[in-house]
């Protein structure tokens, strides 16, 4: 069963843009590991415009209540090279209020744009 539904699209220039301008930002709304790749460098602003944005729809899906926090919702890389969430804290705890079992997680950058889609499912 579906909990909720969320999207999201982010200017990926708009958002590099902001980051310069405050750079601080990236440890405000990303953990470290989700910052980076592999390698240690920081991901290119298309990159993290995606995560921003999968937040963002996660938080609509969970109906958007006040009071979550941004280093709660973790984007990860799976073994699959498949983008998922690790949630913990504010977040985790809205989940399991609302029966949240799985989370699905799209994310697409092009043309500019930074968009991803989330579906939060019930328990089974």
């Amino acid at each position: 069963m579906i909990i909720g539904v969320g999207v999201d699209i982010c200017g990926v220039a708009r958002f590099a843009s902001m980051l310069r301008r405050r750079p601080r930002m990236v440890e405000r709304l990303f953990n470290a590991t989700e910052a980076q790749l592999p390698d240690g460098t920081r991901r290119p602003p298309a990159s993290l415009a995606a995560r921003f944005a999968a937040k963002e729809a996660l938080a609509k899906a969970l109906g958007s209540p006040g009071g979550m926090v941004w280093l709660d919702a973790e984007v990860v890389t799976s073994e699959l090279g498949q983008p998922e969430f690790v949630i913990r804290g504010t977040v985790a705890a809205r989940a399991e209020t609302l029966g949240v079992g799985n989370i699905r997680v799209s994310l697409s950058h092009d043309a500019g744009l930074a968009t991803a889609f989330v579906v939060c499912e019930g328990k089974s």
